[in-house]
């Protein structure tokens, strides 16, 4: 059978000829002549076959018909001008970007097109008169860029991008940068006529730069610590607080008295290396979203059946509009956004975005169906007894560990020992003023504050920022994907570990498949992969996957395709039934509840069945054995408990395993092993794991595929690195004890500082020397210690 130059697929039902190409339809026929006319003919040296056929996406997008859902997409909307931002997830190289950027040579009514490759989005103007929404996305499939529009992005708000601690950086780094300047003169004390006649302009001049960085750059951390005096905790903010206030007001008074030129120098650059911390601890990552609900998975509409003038109708409607006793049409592959009965003869369900459970499940006219089903069994009817927001779905959303801020009661290692140094460097303050009260009373308000501006903890703060905005760094480079950099020490305090099964450990993308019965000739093969090549069910994909060959395939005189129940072809007068045990008449077989097969008929003789196991990761055991020596493991998971005895032979001993978990029970028993003591790490892929994630002190999705749809999570490790798991949570503890080592390399630069500051020695180049330096020092600490802590890892590992 011929196969479609654009999209790939069989040409079934007719075979068009073009320019020496066979198309399957009209639509991939004209799709190749505007790619052609255009020059954009190397759009199909890229990759084989790399279209859509358009007919395929002729309902999808019925949708964009619906103009209050288009005024919710669009960014701009006047003078016949549209802007629309669409999400691309099958952007994956510069090809991609070249063929995106180039819309407007393949449609007139498309002004301009930018693509965002980090986002995986591409942002078009387009002529409203020539060219409508649902036609540019219907243009975007058609190539083979289908626009991924959800529920989330109906209801997203502008978004604003907090630049605050960039303005406050630049503010900052500018001050310190003219402040050091003009304190160069001070500092070797230069006789020089000029210089001595402006001294006191350069000293209010110096004062002037300081008063944005006192009152704006570094505010956030005064009033952090009046929070925590308020609270009744001591941060690591109050002592930073005391060095800039002490700074600030001990140089406004040697200035305003003309004693000296203080230290405005050392407040600037305290307050510029404190801020150039915290910022290189924000390193984030735009592309992907660690905090997705369910919204980001519904669809935006639905068509709903109106009867209207004794005809029924169909019509968009968004989803939150859907009413209790709405008739719905639910196509296949859609996701059924709210909860119904069905109305139709069977439906076939896949609850495996909710659930976890892998198999389909059969209903019938008048059982219930649950939202977040997709349906995989043609049209279906259904009735809405449920609107959106009572639905079950939706109420797994309405747990308060998806309200609630999450690990507050979490202390990091700063935390934990800012309250130590807190009371530690006040009491030598107090300790020596009053000591030197009976040497020089005079001197004791400058040991006071000597004390107070040499060991403020600037070192110390800068350490945790600095080591794990590197092991983020580090982290990304290997395929893990932090949320925040607070995680690395979560993890580094995690005592047990807790795995789903289905698509976590096992990978999604290949099965095991065997084959139990009569054995089929070379034939019979060849007549069976003909028969599956025809249909899209995932069982049937897999199964023609595995055993296609590069032979050439019988054609098929006649096919049909039983929804929810299987295939049925002739080819010569022998007639094949592919499906289900009771489709099939495998009356000689017994069907087990614990096992996903596809049975074989031949003219009504039963031959045998495929079953498809799980197939799980490379190294799974590997990865359990080494881990188990340390860690609580648990393996707990939606599905039945089929594969039990496997797992038992394949993991350790010491592994326990659950089974048929829904979505709330494995949030309970994360819960639960909390309240043992334990510090969980819920390692999951599904929406049926975002409540374990949600409530487990780190949560880890696993993905295949990175830039595609996870759940909220802490992190994104990419799937490929599960096997390096321990090692992963051992770079964690190695970069605690990293900070640990900052923390003594401080403590020695602050001994040495605060011995010159109890002497009544401390001059402002001292300190301008002394804090830059202990800074300085860490910084270049943990940034050698951390990347070749990384490169140790990455060598021995990859």
């Amino acid at each position: 059978m011929d196969k479609c130059f654009h999209c790939g697929d069989p040409c079934i039902e007719q075979t068009i000829c073009h320019d020496e190409k066979k198309f399957c339809c009209t639509g991939c026929k004209l799709v190749y002549e505007i790619l052609s006319e255009n020059d954009l003919g190397n759009y199909y040296n890229l990759e084989h076959n790399p279209g859509t056929s358009p007919s395929s996406f002729k309902d999808k997008f019925n949708f964009l018909e619906n103009e209050e859902i288009v005024s919710k997409l669009l960014e701009f909307n006047e003078q016949e001008v549209q802007v629309v931002n669409l999400s691309i997830p099958s952007i994956h190289c510069s090809s991609c970007i070249w063929v995106l950027e180039n819309l407007q040579r393949i449609h007139k009514g498309v002004k301009s097109s930018q693509v965002d490759f980090p986002k995986k989005s591409v942002r078009v103007t387009f002529n409203s008169t020539e060219l409508d929404l649902k036609a540019l996305a219907l243009l975007l499939a058609s190539i083979g860029y289908e626009p991924y529009i959800s529920l989330e992005d109906y209801e997203e708000k502008d978004k604003k991008i907090d630049r605050s601690l960039i303005y406050k950086l630049g503010v900052a780094g500018f001050a310190f940068g003219n402040v050091m300047f003009l304190s160069f003169p001070e500092y070797f004390e230069v006789q020089e006529f000029w210089l001595d006649r402006f001294k006191g302009l350069f000293r209010w001049m110096m004062f002037a730069f300081s008063l944005p960085v006192v009152f704006y750059a570094g505010f956030d951390y005064i009033k952090s610590a009046y929070k925590g005096i308020k609270s009744g905790i001591l941060n690591i903010d109050i002592p930073i607080a005391l060095g800039i206030l002490v700074l600030f007001i001990r140089s406004t008074i040697e200035i305003v008295f003309d004693l000296g030129t203080g230290f405005l120098d050392s407040l600037t650059g305290l307050v510029f290396f404190l801020l150039l911390g915290r910022f290189f601890q924000q390193r984030t990552y735009a592309y992907l979203s660690f905090d997705r609900d369910f919204k980001s998975y519904f669809p935006i509409a639905v068509t709903r059946l109106l009867k209207l003038d004794g005809e029924i109708k169909e019509d968009q409607v968004p989803i939150y509009k859907i009413e209790k006793g709405d008739r719905l049409l639910i196509r296949s592959g859609e996701i059924l956004p709210v909860d119904a009965v069905l109305l139709s003869d069977k439906a076939t369900m896949d609850y495996s975005f909710v659930t976890g459970e892998s198999d389909h499940v059969s209903k019938y006219m008048g059982e219930i169906l649950f939202a977040g089903g997709r349906q995989q069994s043609g049209l279906i009817e259904v009735e809405a007894i449920k609107n959106v927001e009572q639905s079950y779905l939706t109420s797994l959303w309405s747990n308060d560990i998806f309200k609630k801020k999450r690990h507050s009661s979490f202390q990091t290692l700063v935390d934990r020992i800012s309250k130590r140094f807190t009371v530690s460097i006040i009491s030598i303050a107090v300790i020596g003023a009053i000591i030197w009260l009976f040497i020089n009373p005079l001197t004791a308000i400058n040991v006071f504050t000597a004390v107070l501006i040499v060991a403020c903890p600037c070192a110390i703060a800068l350490s945790t920022p600095f080591t794990m905005g590197n092991m983020l760094r580090i982290y990304g480079n290997m395929g893990l994907y932090l949320k925040e950099s607070v995680i690395i020490e979560r993890m580094a305090q995690v005592d047990t570990i807790v795995f789903d099964k289905t698509g976590t450990i096992t990978t999604s993308s290949s099965s095991q498949i065997e084959y139990q019965g009569i054995p089929l000739t070379s034939q019979e093969e060849l007549n069976l992969t003909s028969t599956l090549r025809g249909s899209n069910h995932p069982l049937s994909r897999a199964l023609y996957q595995e055993l296609k060959k590069n032979n050439i395939l019988p054609a098929l005189d006649d096919f049909k395709e039983v929804a929810g129940k299987g295939l049925i072809s002739r080819i010569n007068e022998v007639v094949i039934k592919v499906g289900s045990s009771s489709f099939t008449e495998a009356q000689s077989t017994i069907e087990t509840n614990v096992e996903t097969a596809v049975h074989i008929n031949y003219n009504d003789t039963y031959k045998g069945k495929f079953t498809f196991k799980n197939k799980y990761r490379q190294g799974v055991y590997d990865l359990f054995r080494n881990l188990s020596t340390q860690y609580g493991l648990h393996v707990i998971s939606g599905d039945n408990a089929g594969e039990k005895q496997k797992l038992q032979d394949l993991l350790p001993p010491s592994v326990r395993l659950q089974f048929n978990q829904q979505p709330e029970e494995k949030l309970n028993y994360i819960k639960n092993l909390q309240s043992q003591g334990a510090r969980v790490m819920m390692v999951g892929d599904g929406l049926n794991d975002a409540g374990a994630l949600a409530q487990a002190d780190v949560g880890i999705s696993i993905a295949e595929n990175v830039n595609v749809f996870t759940p909220a999570c802490d992190g994104i490790m990419d799937a490929g690195i599960l096997k390096r798991m321990d090692g992963v949570i051992t770079l964690s503890r190695k970069a605690v004890n990293i900070i640990k080592w900052c923390f003594a390399l401080s403590f020695f630069y602050n001994l040495i500082g605060i011995s010159i500051a109890l002497s009544g020695l401390l001059t402002p180049v001292m300190a301008a020397i002394l804090m830059p330096v202990s800074s300085l020092s860490v910084v270049a600490f943990t940034t050698i210690m951390t990347n070749y802590m990384g490169r140790k890892f990455n060598k021995k590992n990859f």
